[in-house]
């Protein structure tokens, strides 16, 4: 992977991590209710399922890849299509999210924060359709290197660890400005600017 590819993953993991969703709604929720230590397991529990995906994606992909040979740019366009349906939907669409504090929770386990981010992840199956699409981009599945699966995870656990972090640490101010819908519809026209880019590149590149 070139230093503009892993910039250009990076800002994209990024854009979606800071997207109001489930998972944002869980790290604010828990982090604000029984303290930042909660928070931060949501947060690893968030990660290793995205790890799960990015592995399933880019070994299963491999095959895919083996398999069809010259037809596995079918796969490509196919996924340069979902991409840019994504995109227009992040830009089109109202978020739903819905974030409550229940004060009346004292105490839970880390554990169990943990294994609250870990499911909901894995519950998400759109996310291993997304890396399938997404990776071909920065990877050459024919000469698939160990370099280039570590790139990756490193951008995945530093783009979405770090975000998520932040809203872990400022849960109690994040509370109102995650309501807002200002800041929702910036940050899904921004997300899903960054997906009609890719969709678009992908299908140029292909």
């Amino acid at each position: 992977m070139s230093i503009i590819e892993t910039i250009t993953l990076f800002g994209i993991m990024v854009a979606l991590a800071v997207l109001p969703s489930a998972s944002v709604a869980l790290v604010i929720t828990r982090s604000a209710t029984l303290g930042v230590a909660n928070g931060i397991a949501v947060t690893a529990g968030i990660i290793l399922g995205d790890l799960v995906f990015i592995l399933l994606a880019i070994f299963g992909l491999t095959v895919v890849a083996e398999t069809m040979g010259s037809l596995f740019m079918v796969v490509k366009y196919l996924g340069a299509t979902y991409l840019l349906w994504l995109g227009y939907t992040l830009i089109t669409s109202k978020s739903m999210t819905k974030i409550t504090i229940d004060k009346t929770i004292k105490k839970q386990n880390l554990v169990t924060s943990f294994l609250a981010g870990f499911i909901l992840t894995l519950g998400d199956i759109k996310a291993i359709i997304f890396y399938a699409s997404l990776l071909p981009i920065f990877i050459n599945l024919s000469t698939l290197q160990v370099s280039d699966v570590l790139v990756i995870i490193s951008v995945m656990v530093i783009s979405l660890g770090s975000v998520k972090l932040i809203y872990a640490f400022s849960a109690a101010k994040i509370v109102s400005v995650a309501r807002n819908s200002k800041f929702d519809n910036v940050a899904r026209k921004t997300a899903g600017g960054f997906m009609l880019g890719v969709g678009g590149y992908l299908i140029v590149k292909a």
